[in-house]
């Protein structure tokens, strides 16, 4: 983590301070090093330049996360009994194989994980074998991406209305957020224009084909299917963002709200968020899912006022 002569950043002197601790014994497999909240406290720094620390200490693989903990020193020797290297193997790697194994890899440890030569760790072959199938480590997570949407099943035919389908599939989409927390800031890119996934694409189909009939143009019903898909993504991606987090230094979300708790009470007592001191007095708690519910009613809701706008619209047309 050495930079020669030149002055070193201040978050890898940090990272040299504390694997000084480590090499000494100071700190040994399993203790606790500083949280980003201690490295801003004793080195002055900032939450980034903390954050910094702890992953290039991670890159090294000095350190490691541990959900509701902290970040911990590693045990090499530990770690190579409980996670062996996979026996080299002349079976070839092909392209489900390597977009399952980055999947499995992305949901256990995050998207900063994956990367070409992990996985073909993973699988027991040689990294340059899987550029036959991948030819990069960008059109793997897109790869992924659309493997995680093809999980959800479209809803299948019935006589229930347009409003009750699409609340439907939504929260289909919702749980599979939920269920692999590195894909929102994948597939959600750009609304205009996001990656090319033709699972995402038959999902859009399937609104364009629910929202038929209804007297709607072409552009209005592509732009209710992407804003309502650009909705439950943008909630996703909330929890993407904590999920990342959490995996980078082992703080959670409760953790770090209890740390970041008296600093907020004390800007709320300043009487300049007399709303805000309002909410947070009566025992309001924000939870995602209940969010995500509220909003994709109002989502529909407002679908349901354009429809019933442009069928008054229709039935008196201006003079």
């Amino acid at each position: 983590m050495t930079t020669g002569s030149r002055p070193q950043p201040p978050y890898l002197r940090i990272a040299e301070d504390i694997r000084a601790r480590i090499d000494s014994g100071r700190l040994r497999p399993g203790d606790k090093v500083p949280s980003t909240r201690q490295i801003i406290d004793e080195w002055g720094v900032a939450m980034a330049t903390a954050t910094k620390a702890l992953a290039a200490l991670r890159q090294h693989g000095l350190v490691h996360a541990v959900p509701g903990t902290g970040t911990v020193v590693s045990d090499p020797a530990a770690h190579h009994r409980t996670r062996p290297r996979p026996p080299r193997t002349t079976e070839p790697a092909g392209r489900e194989r390597i977009v399952h194994t980055a999947i499995g890899i992305a949901d256990r440890e995050g998207r900063a994980a994956v990367s070409m030569r992990r996985v073909a760790a993973e699988l027991g072959v040689g990294t340059m074998s899987l550029y036959r199938h991948v030819p990069d480590k960008d059109e793997l997570l897109r790869l992924m991406a659309d493997a995680a949407f093809a999980e959800t099943p479209l809803p299948g035919p019935g006589q229930r209305g347009w409003r009750a389908r699409l609340e439907e599939l939504a929260r289909r989409q919702w749980a599979t957020y939920r269920r692999h927390p590195w894909l929102a800031p994948i597939a959600l890119t750009s609304l205009a224009q996001p990656p090319l996934l033709p699972a995402g694409m038959a999902h859009v189909e399937w609104q364009l084909a629910t929202l038929d009939g209804l007297g709607l143009q072409h552009r209005d019903r592509l732009r209710i299917a992407v804003g309502l898909n650009g909705y439950v993504g943008g909630i996703a991606m909330s929890h993407s963002l904590d999920a990342e987090f959490t995996q980078e230094t082992g703080i959670t979300s409760r953790q770090r709200h209890d740390t970041d708790e008296p600093e907020m009470w004390n800007l709320l007592k300043t009487g300049r968020y007399p709303h805000l001191a309002a909410a947070a007095t009566s025992g309001v708690e924000l939870d995602l899912d209940d969010l995500f519910e509220f909003g994709l009613q109002n989502q529909l809701n407002g679908i349901e006022r354009h429809l019933a706008h442009r069928a008054g619209h229709r039935r008196n047309p201006p003079r």
